[in-house]
């Protein structure tokens, strides 16, 4: 007896999956930019309807938290056997190699109201080193503010890029230039005698990765100096209720 012809079977889909969504997301962001982002849009982009992605994320705002969980989920883990100094410098770097790969990252941290628990885990890591190295908690208090954002690989910029915003004809461009000149000659001398890279953002131009490492080895080489010293932000107290003949 011949065999009936199969019906051709459709291709089975992923399952989606909470990491599938925030993959998904991560990859749309990166091409199309984190205001481009929405549900709808990625659902469209999942070939799924809306809804299927609220049984993963119950909103946007969880989506954006699991997104910056999976960026600083890649940030590379501390390599073992390097001194306190090596190894909190590569790690922020590589924090830093992590959201230039996701550009919108940066934003959407700024923008959290509480960290997520990968943000928390990469700073217990970087407290750790410090106190490992033997800095004191007070001392790596003091450390961490200082460092700021700067811990998670970016920077808020006294001077961001102003590109398109000056006029565009020429000759008003100059006029504006020299008005800015006789109003503020120190920043302008400033601006004259740097070289700029105008493919970075940073200070109308500037090497942003150059002066991302200046600025963080400043930082470093301060709290190395802090810490030889045993730098206290108070005074100790034992010492100043010793008695003056036991001096």
């Amino acid at each position: 007896m011949p065999q009936q012809p199969q019906e051709p079977q459709e291709p089975r889909r992923t399952p989606l999956s909470r990491d599938r969504v925030l993959r998904a997301a991560v990859a749309f962001a990166d091409d199309a930019g984190i205001e481009a982002l929405s549900m709808r849009q990625l659902a469209q982009e999942l070939g799924v309807v809306p809804m299927a992605l609220y049984k993963h994320v119950a909103n946007k705002e969880e989506l954006l938290d699991g997104m910056v969980e999976v960026v600083v989920a890649g940030i590379a883990s501390q390599a073992p056997g390097s001194d306190w100094k090596s190894a909190v410098r590569t790690r922020i770097l590589g924090a830093r190699g992590a959201l230039l790969a996701h550009t919108w990252a940066a934003q959407v941290i700024r923008s959290r109201t509480s960290p997520t628990p990968a943000v928390l885990t990469y700073l217990d890591s970087v407290i750790g080193t410090f106190l490992a190295g033997g800095f004191s908690t007070d001392l790596t208090h003091h450390v961490m503010h200082a460092l700021g954002s700067r811990v998670l690989g970016f920077t808020e910029e006294l001077f961001e890029d102003r590109a398109g915003t000056a006029p565009q004809d020429e000759g008003a461009q100059a006029a504006a230039y020299e008005a800015t000149a006789r109003r503020y000659p120190h920043v302008t001398e400033l601006a004259r005698a740097v070289a700029h890279d105008r493919r970075t953002v940073v200070g109308q131009g500037c090497d942003d990765q150059f002066e991302f490492e200046f600025a963080l080895d400043l930082l470093l080489d301060g709290f190395e100096r802090l810490h030889g010293q045993g730098w206290r932000s108070a005074p100790d107290p034992t010492r100043a209720s010793t008695p003056e003949s036991t001096r």
